[in-house]
């Protein structure tokens, strides 16, 4: 029986794998348990898949699940999540900034009964933008969501197996695995670390990839976007609605015949009509949701797999 799955999303780390190997072989083998390392290829265009496919050749728990194309970080996390055998299982990054010599003390504190460890960091090896950009991101989705979010918990954690079943069995399309990880509950603690740069090469997860997360964590777990919205409508149509009686009141009481002028107009037009898109794009996040839900494609395709018993 496999005790320990470790589940490593690789997109195109050929420079990174032999280090990542490496270290991540000599810790687990250093636990003497029955152990499997999945990597999942998340489409990488480089020898990465050819790299994984010579370790496995040479070592039995090396397995690969290698995707059609590339799906995203969190997909490939849920594909390996899917096919881990393990007792427990533990996802981290491929980049190296998640030191696989912190899965010892992981498990040790599985060990003490809890049923999901996860990493805190204290600390990034990123420029200063980024950081911030983070520290933003995990302050708000724990202001606004609808369950508990530890503040700067990512992915990498250990769980056991009844929580890796759960996470398994939910059939929501937009994930975040650190999200769903604090919604699943049970017992819960983490660990803190100081998270390392980038073992090789610029950073995989592009601008516009992070803040799909950022935006896939916020409204896939919280309702408050909607509820500002809501507010913030009914904030402006009670001015307008003052507006309306005050000029009425004029009108009709006093001689004072009010003239709307032209800035005054296209200031009011411009300040409703951008409320009104605003409120529109928070909308159309939710109806997107939907949308990807209820077409119920699945979450990622496997073109083939490597280790696995058949």
């Amino acid at each position: 029986m496999v005790k320990y799955s470790v589940v490593v999303p690789i997109y195109n780390e050929e420079d990174t794998l032999p280090e990542l190997y490496r270290r991540l072989e000599a810790v687990m083998r250093g636990l003497g348990e029955k152990h499997e390392v999945i990597f999942v290829n998340d489409g990488s265009q480089d020898r990465s898949l050819q790299i994984l496919k010579t370790y496995a050749a040479k070592n039995p728990s090396v397995k690969i699940v290698d995707l059609s194309r590339n799906f995203g970080l969190q997909p490939a996390y849920s594909a390996g999540i899917d096919h881990a055998q393990g007792q427990a299982v533990i996802p981290m990054d491929g980049d190296l900034q998640d030191p696989p010599e912190l899965i010892p003390r992981m498990i040790e504190k599985l060990n003490e009964g809890y049923d999901v460890v996860y990493t805190v960091k204290t600390k990034r090896q990123e420029g200063f933008l980024k950081r911030f950009a983070f520290s933003a991101f995990y302050r708000i989705l724990r202001k606004t969501s609808n369950v508990d979010m530890p503040l700067d918990a990512g992915s990498f954690s250990i769980m056991n197996r009844k929580v890796a079943d759960i996470f398994k069995s939910l059939p929501e399309k937009n994930r975040l695995v650190s999200g769903i990880r604090a919604w699943v509950g049970f017992r819960q603690t983490g660990i803190h670390y100081e998270r390392d740069a980038r073992y090789s090469g610029p950073p995989r997860q592009t601008f516009f990839r992070l803040m799909r997360m950022a935006t896939d964590g916020l409204f896939s777990f919280s309702t408050v976007p909607i509820r500002i919205a809501t507010f913030l409508g009914l904030f402006a149509s009670g001015l307008a609605l003052l507006a309306i009686v005050v000029v009425l009141y004029l009108k009709i009481f006093t001689d004072v015949i009010p003239v709307s002028g032209w800035a005054s107009t296209m200031i009011a037009v411009m300040f409703f009509g951008g409320i009104q898109l605003v409120f529109i794009g928070v909308l159309g996040e939710y109806v997107c949701r939907i949308f990807d839900e209820v077409k119920d494609r699945p979450l990622y395709l496997v073109k083939e797999t490597v280790g696995f018993r058949k």
